[in-house]
């Protein structure tokens, strides 16, 4: 069996379907916070579901909180592999709420480490993110680059990150970190910039960028996370190492916008808002470490992926709508 944690969100949603579409058992557990919506959360478990009805593997779908100990260890007892997703996500929240960060991330981490440390389990993949860099002192980050988070987030998938590290060293857990880089695609949060701007241009109101634009981001699309995990129920060639898993290049949040205007309405201006505190100014990964060990390789450069995700937005826009249900 194989556990996803925040198998109901973008990520650990995907992870899902696809291992079950493989032909995968999967338990997910997820609190199906409504961080952005639990309406897509909803959406999203819908998919695994069907690929299940499909007669691929099985789903089932926890209801829980990763800061429940004895739950997690419950589950975690009964599979073959984690991949723990969960986590309390988006830096502006961090800035506000820091210590509900540091709750959900470091100690529900630690609460999946402490039940695999006791159970068969043979790895967990644990999510961490290009937050964790913070200040570049050179592009593109490569594994060895300094660690100086500038939010709380990343300040807590560090820390968590050190934990892994830690049990896999200490208690013999195989443990892999995969740093991301800025995932997009379908299915998306609607709160990240590529959604955000594309439903702006879709309701004719223009894209709002925070700052002057010249922040640059390294988007990785959804399809290549999924391959990079995948690949580590297959390999333990990667156990016991942090990997970035990014593109092959970065854009400045300006021009990334601009994009999306032309791409659906051109006659739009671009409206600029404040900089948002916490944010990295740039993000670029080096992912040739990850090509090394896990054969990884990028297929989606940041316009052909923001091209496949507005086909996609327009054959869904429901997605983002409120379900309505029977009373």
């Amino acid at each position: 069996m194989i556990l996803v944690t925040g198998g109901a969100g973008f990520i650990g949603g995907h992870l899902a379907a696809s291992f079950v579409s493989a032909g995968r058992d999967v338990v997910v557990l997820d609190n199906l916070d409504p961080f952005y919506d639990t309406d897509i959360k909803r959406r999203t478990i819908d998919v695994a579901r069907q690929a299940a009805d499909n007669g691929d593997g099985s789903y089932e779908l926890v209801e829980g909180d990763v800061r429940d100990a004895d739950l997690v260890a419950d589950l975690v007892a009964d599979a073959q592999f984690v991949f723990h997703q969960a986590a309390q996500a988006g830096v502006r929240t961090s800035v506000k709420n820091p210590r509900r960060v540091d709750d959900i991330n470091v100690e529900g981490t630690l609460n999946v480490l402490d039940a695999a440390r006791d159970s068969p389990t043979e790895r967990v993949v644990f999510a961490s993110s290009s937050s964790v860099y913070g200040k570049p002192s050179y592009l593109p980050y490569d594994e060895e680059h300094p660690t100086t988070p500038v939010s709380p987030y990343g300040v807590s998938k560090l820390a968590a990150e050190n934990y892994v590290r830690v049990y896999g060293d200490l208690y013999d857990v195989p443990t892999v970190a995969l740093r991301y880089f800025t995932v997009y695609g379908p299915r998306m949060r609607p709160n990240m910039a590529i959604s955000n701007f594309v439903s702006r241009c879709m309701n004719d109101e223009p894209p709002v960028v925070y700052g002057d634009g010249s922040q640059t981001r390294d988007f990785t699309y959804i399809a290549d996370i999924v391959r990079a995990n995948a690949k580590l129920l297959e390999t333990d060639a990667a156990d016991g190492e942090v990997l970035n898993i990014g593109s092959t290049d970065n854009v400045d949040i300006r021009t990334l916008a601009e994009v999306i205007r032309d791409e659906i309405a051109p006659d739009l201006s671009i409206e600029h808002g404040e900089r948002q505190a916490g944010d990295a100014e740039h993000t670029h990964a080096d992912v040739s470490k990850a090509g090394d060990v896990l054969g990884y390789e990028p297929t989606e450069d940041i316009r052909s992926g923001v091209g496949e995700f507005i086909d996609w937005y327009r054959k869904n826009r429901e997605w983002y709508e409120p379900l309505v249900r029977s009373s």
